[in-house]
């Protein structure tokens, strides 16, 4: 339906402009029977019933404009034109003075008020009822006093005369009255009025990719998205014809890329925030361009998953393992956990292969991972401890037995960890002495100068200890210590 009222809508437009009054009012009138609540269209029949001389239809369709839309300007200049037609000059005064009410600054209603009342002044000087030195721009009774001006403020340019402007100046002059209606319109979000001020301001000046910008916005906030971007392209057409700014353009292909985004259609909205780029670079857009990047590799990775080709691939690495291939098992566990990457067994399984390929960092990242998937997942604190136990590290592999002790204290592996773990650690306290100064935490310890004099103080009085136990970040380093074979309290 608007697509056939915008048709009919054309039709009076070009008729009218032809001089073909009847054709424009025909036309006009069927196209309000199919949106009785346009008030363009009211406005456009009232300028063509004006133009045939039938003013008592342009002053009745006039006032229809104004019911359907009290604030623009065009429905009282209409329905000041069409009052003067009628030589009803207090009424089109009145019209005038109402519609700058809403647009203190409009050179039609301005111009449209002085008109009159120097025709009001012209006609009773003639009869004699006035003297000749009244000012012809106001009403004596209707003057109101002249602002105060401060010596130091520069004086207002003075407004455009409209009959002074060339067709194109006019076009674009009413264009921008449009666009600033339909700004007013989208601050109160009102949208449908600022939809029609919008397509107002595109009638008078195709040319100008801001109004195509604007009534994207507006279907943007109306979460039509498939019409703003319709739009948007339009305006990017109409920019490229026209050599609009760069900066514009790239606000459109921004504003598609925006589009794609509450889409959740995160590999087109990129295309666009890339094209916006290119057009123009600004932090905004950068940051856009890198969120999608973002979104589209978690996509990915998530469209990935899939928990049944994981357990075949955790299959095949087993199968590997089994035959002493640790290799091909770490291939295969490794496309399992790609596939289910929150399954705690399949980083045990690598952890496992990782340990036999003497990889004890890559193992024991796994295992932590493991661990933290579920702390309950004691076969991952055993793991732990074997690893450290390679890697020579017995206090610490005591404590993952630890650990492990605590969730099943008859864990046969973990027992016998443990007991392994701590005889090491009680045999050789040179190895571990040198195993404790390589671990960076110890070392960040010993070289702190607080814990290096509490240090001492401890061995000089054995009793201090007590004291500085009652410290929780002090106690925490004198137990990393002690659990290391640094120091020893008897």
């Amino acid at each position: 339906m608007d697509q056939q009222v915008n048709e009919l809508k054309e039709k009076g437009n070009t008729a009218l402009n032809a001089e073909k009054f009847d054709e424009a009012v025909a036309a006009y009138t069927e196209a309000i029977a199919l949106d009785s609540q346009n008030y363009v269209l009211f406005s456009n029949r009232s300028a063509a019933y004006a133009k045939a001389g039938k003013f008592a239809e342009a002053l009745k369709d006039a006032e229809q404009t104004i019911a359907l839309n009290p604030f623009w300007p065009k429905g009282y200049s209409r329905k000041g034109a069409a009052a003067v037609g009628l030589h009803d000059f207090m009424k089109a005064f009145d019209a005038y003075n109402e519609g700058l009410m809403y647009d203190p600054t409009n050179a039609i209603l301005l111009q449209g008020r002085q008109e009159i009342t120097a025709s009001v002044l012209s006609h009773m000087q003639s009869q004699g009822v006035i003297p000749m030195d009244v000012d012809p721009h106001m009403p004596r009774a209707r003057r109101a006093p002249s602002p105060t001006r401060r010596s130091n403020e520069p004086a207002k340019p003075a407004e455009p005369r409209v009959e002074d402007m060339s067709e194109e100046e006019k076009k674009k002059y009413f264009a921008k009255q449009e666009k600033e209606l339909g700004n007013a319109a989208y601050k109160k979000k009102e949208f449908d009025v600022a939809l029609k001020h919008y397509n107002a301001a595109i009638e008078h000046d195709p040319t100008d990719i801001t109004f195509y910008n604007n009534i994207a916005a507006v279907y943007f906030e109306r979460k039509e998205y498939e019409e703003c971007i319709k739009q948007c392209e339009k305006g990017i057409e109409v920019g490229r014809e026209n050599r609009a700014d760069f900066k514009l353009i790239a606000k459109s292909f921004a504003r598609i890329g925006n589009t794609y985004r509450k889409m959740e259609n995160y590999k087109q909205a990129k295309i666009y925030f890339e094209k916006a780029m290119s057009e123009h670079r600004t932090p905004e857009i950068k940051t856009s361009l890198s969120e999608m990047e973002t979104k589209i590799k978690e996509q990915e990775r998530t469209a990935y998953i899939n928990p049944e080709k994981a357990e075949e691939e955790k299959e095949q690495g087993n199968h590997y393992f089994k035959k002493g291939d640790y290799s091909n098992a770490v291939k295969h566990y490794s496309e399992a956990i790609r596939r289910n990457p929150d399954d705690p067994k399949l980083y045990s399984n690598r952890a496992a292969c990782y340990t036999k390929l003497a990889a004890f960092d890559l193992g024991l990242k796994d295992c932590e991972t493991c661990i933290k998937l579920d702390e309950k997942f004691i076969k991952g604190y055993i793991r732990k401890g074997k690893i450290l136990q390679g890697m020579q590290q017995a206090s610490k592999a005591s404590a993952a037995y630890q650990k492990a002790l605590e969730l099943d204290p008859n864990n046969a592996e973990a027992i016998e960890g443990y007991r392994q773990s701590s005889m090491n650690f009680q045999r050789n306290p040179q190895e571990v002495l040198k195993n404790a100064m390589s671990d960076p935490e110890i070392q960040q310890i010993l070289k702190d100068p607080a814990m290096r004099m509490i240090l001492e103080q401890m061995q000089n009085d054995p009793n201090a200890v007590k004291e500085h136990l009652q410290n929780p970040a002090i106690a925490d380093k004198i137990m990393k210590l002690l659990e290391s074979g640094i120091i020893q309290i008897h």
